[in-house]
């Protein structure tokens, strides 16, 4: 999650929502990545997207099952969707997004009976780090 959250950091100095992601197999990192949705002009470059699709591109077998994400933020329906389609085993995240989060806040995708693929859950990871870091970015855009 250090990583994860270094990356987070470069987002923020980089004018973009401060969330990182990292895909590990065991103990070998696939893929880091950052947010990067006004950097490339994409609303779907969330920081677990760029990560995913690295990842994929590293194992070249069109899935991630074995693999964990450790993410600063709760992922969104888009992001949760991408990793039950995925088949990642396990996801870490820090910060709770009780506005758009679909993992334990929001439509809770993975509980749903329509979700083919269901990781394990475990939230909480570097909570304070991220929340702190989120706090300030959306401070400082409101200013």
């Amino acid at each position: 999650m250090d990583l994860a959250l270094s990356l987070a950091a470069e987002a923020f100095s980089n004018d973009e929502a401060p969330v990182g992601a990292v895909v590990m197999e065991g103990e070998t990192v696939l893929a880091a990545e950052r947010n990067r949705m006004k950097a490339l002009g994409d609303p779907t470059a969330h920081a677990e997207m760029l990560a995913m699709r690295a990842a994929l591109g590293q194992r070249g077998t069109g899935r991630l099952d074995g693999c964990d994400l450790y993410v600063t933020l709760e992922p969104c329906a888009m992001c949760a969707g991408a990793i039950a389609h995925a088949r990642l085993r396990r996801v870490y995240f820090g910060a709770e997004d009780i506005k758009a989060g679909a993992v334990e806040n929001g439509i809770r995708l993975f509980g749903q009976p329509s979700c083919h693929h269901a990781p394990e859950v475990i939230g909480g990871i570097g909570a304070a780090r991220s929340e702190a870091m989120l706090v300030e970015f959306f401070r400082k855009l409101r200013r």
